[in-house]
């Protein structure tokens, strides 16, 4: 199997069916994000294409020490960034969120289980939802993608101590909008990174 570096060089040198694989190492991953982002499984799917696309276009610039995912995934949440401050002035029904995404749920879980998951799954949503883009691609990254602190920043482009701070206040923002009175909410406040 061909590393990610690999297949970069076969496409900058015209195999365009290396793209195609690297397409298929992370195209779930980049449709996550975009869905988690932006609430929207068509808009989501736009935007995992539009990465790609720009990924694509730009594959030159693409520093090959860095990890092809962490900058594909940088290149998807700056476009999902940007449509959610373009969509910023429209109003917007947190009661019109899509439900869970089925390919996101357990197989083996029964009817009871799925919908409690599914509840849940909305809760999470909807509180992420109430965070500012910059906070709430930072909380993704960190607890979903289970990336470090140096990793987000390098995908950000923005400084490590940046992201330590979106976190901090993402976490306080979180805790804030459970109330003081939910058993999470102190939890989230002095979660440390």
């Amino acid at each position: 199997m061909l590393t990610d570096q690999e297949l970069v060089t076969n496409i900058l040198n015209g195999d365009d069916q290396s793209f195609a694989e690297l397409v298929g190492r992370y195209e779930q991953a980049v449709y996550n994000l975009a869905y988690y982002m932006l609430h929207d499984w068509a808009e989501a799917e736009d935007a995992a294409q539009e990465a790609f696309l720009r990924a694509y276009r730009n594959l030159r610039r693409y520093d090959p020490t860095r990890s092809f995912k962490t900058w594909v995934m940088s290149i998807a949440s700056n476009h999902c960034i940007d449509r959610l401050r373009r969509r910023r002035f429209q109003k917007f029904s947190l009661d019109e969120m899509l439900p869970y995404h089925p390919a996101l749920s357990s197989k083996e879980a029964g009817p009871e289980e799925q919908t409690i998951e599914s509840e849940r799954s909305k809760s999470i949503s909807r509180l992420l939802d109430r965070l500012a883009p910059k906070y709430r691609s930072v909380v993704l990254l960190y607890y979903w993608y289970e990336m470090s602190c140096a990793e987000i920043a390098a995908m950000l482009d923005v400084q490590e101590g940046t992201v330590k701070s979106r976190l901090f206040r993402a976490r306080n923002q979180l805790a804030e909008y459970l109330g003081p009175n939910n058993t999470y909410a102190p939890v989230l406040a002095a979660t440390a990174i």
